[in-house]
């Protein structure tokens, strides 16, 4: 069945799926290639198979599947029209909400994706400051699928190389590399852009002092919150490491899956979009028929309201910590514990997977990864939601005791013989 819904998915849509990390070399070749419905923290197959679910729409549902509160939130909006003439009064309600949950955004531009955003941010800090270059870290995977940012990665065919050498790029916790970038391009750089973390931590005032480069030299400093924002605290991790940006970005977990992103800023930066700036030379920042998509729109302020009175992100926090301390003890008791990890912020963990070298395997990772799914968890990577109790933590670390013994036996007898099927790629790489 997997391989008829393949190939009619492949057929029609190029990748098989509308975001290269759904893809069939995302997951082991066990894995349902097509999903029917989520409810909760479960996602279930059209043959109505049932399995724990940590992917959570690519990290965008913070509540749960199928929440009904935020669903009866979204119908609402759209029995008032969902799509207006003119401005609607969800649409500044939203906007004026998310104005004062974060410190650094005086003005608000809403669209439907992250990758609007960030390069409207780009646009907004080239215009603002009558530069070009753009610098963003090497170990930051993804900003946007527009030219600016694809064209400094592996898979840069289609972007002519002109584009390509306006994105500088420097390695995060490493200041000094930035401060070469400054050196070298001085009174050029644009923007700096940056995830606040992934899964390492920030060292050294690493984020300070990046804050204070920019300020020193007259650069925009933007930071991106799509995975961030309504994860690390509810004021985004700006708030959480104490920081300023100029711009940030959010997406992701703003609406519990529905499609919101949103701009946010300094209103100096922000209003060279605006129309009431008399005789201001204009910017075309964002213009999108559903951008302020009511539906969504009320599903975000229904979402904030659910994590203000359910303590969502000191869940997701309390959950992943008792996660990561439940799966290292299991791979220690296995004595697997320097090839099989959980660690990083309990609010977003990650897992490691590392041969007898030391080195990231992705075949290690393609066992667990099928492993897991024999045991009804899709864990591509670890997305927490509120749906996600003391039932599903216990089912998660049950799969994960037996998935990690056949991982033990990988090691000691030879990955390749464990491995039914393709081994899982990273989505950036040059060739298929």
């Amino acid at each position: 069945m997997n391989a008829d819904y393949q190939r009619r998915l492949h057929a029609v849509i190029p990748g098989g799926a509308h975001t290269y990390s759904r893809g069939d070399d995302q997951f082991p070749s066990n894995t349902p290639s097509i999903l029917e419905r989520g409810e909760g923290a479960y996602v279930f197959s059209p043959d109505n198979s049932k399995y724990l679910d940590y992917g959570m729409g690519l990290r965008s549902v913070n509540i749960g599947y199928g929440n009904k509160e935020i669903a009866d939130a979204a119908h609402q909006e759209l029995l008032k029209g969902n799509n207006l003439t003119r401005a609607s009064m969800t649409e500044l309600k939203a906007a004026e909400l998310l104005s004062e949950i974060v410190p650094s955004a005086e003005m608000v531009k809403f669209a439907k994706h992250g990758s609007t955003v960030t390069t409207a941010a780009v646009k907004l800090a080239r215009a603002y400051t009558g530069r070009k270059y753009i610098a963003v870290p090497h170990e930051h995977p993804f900003f946007s699928f527009d030219d600016w940012f694809i064209g400094s990665t592996v898979m840069n065919k289609g972007v002519p190389e002109e584009i390509r050498q306006l994105t500088l790029k420097f390695h995060y916790n490493d200041h000094s590399s930035l401060q070469r970038l400054f050196d070298e391009y001085p009174g050029e750089i644009a923007a700096v852009m940056l995830e606040a973390a992934t899964s390492a931590p920030p060292s050294d005032d690493f984020l300070q002092n990046v804050q204070k480069t920019c300020r020193e030299n007259g650069t925009v400093f933007i930071l991106d919150e799509m995975i961030t924002g309504f994860r690390w605290h509810l004021q985004g991790a700006q708030k959480y490491y104490g920081i300023t940006p100029d711009l940030a970005t959010f997406g992701k977990a703003m609406a519990n899956g529905m499609a919101v992103a949103a701009l946010v800023g300094k209103r100096e930066i922000m209003e060279l979009g605006s129309i009431l700036t008399k005789g201001a030379e204009r910017v075309f920042l964002t213009s999108t028929t559903h951008g302020a998509e009511m539906s969504a729109l009320g599903a975000f302020i229904k979402t904030i309201e659910i994590i203000q009175r359910d303590q969502v992100i000191t869940h997701i926090w309390d959950y992943g910590q008792k996660l990561i301390d439940g799966m290292n003890e299991i791979a220690t008791d296995l004595g697997i514990q320097n090839h099989f990890s959980l660690s990083g912020y309990p609010c977003s963990p990650v897992f490691a997977t590392k041969d007898h070298e030391g080195n990231h395997s992705l075949p290690l990772r393609t066992v667990f990864l099928q492993e897991m799914i024999k045991q009804g968890v899709i864990m591509p990577y670890v997305a927490i939601s509120f749906a996600h109790k003391k039932d599903e933590l216990q089912l998660t670390l049950n799969a994960a005791s037996k998935a990690l013994k056949t991982f033990k036996l990988a090691l000691e007898n030879g990955v390749e013989s464990y491995i039914n099927g393709h081994i899982v790629q990273p989505v950036f790489r040059k060739h298929n």
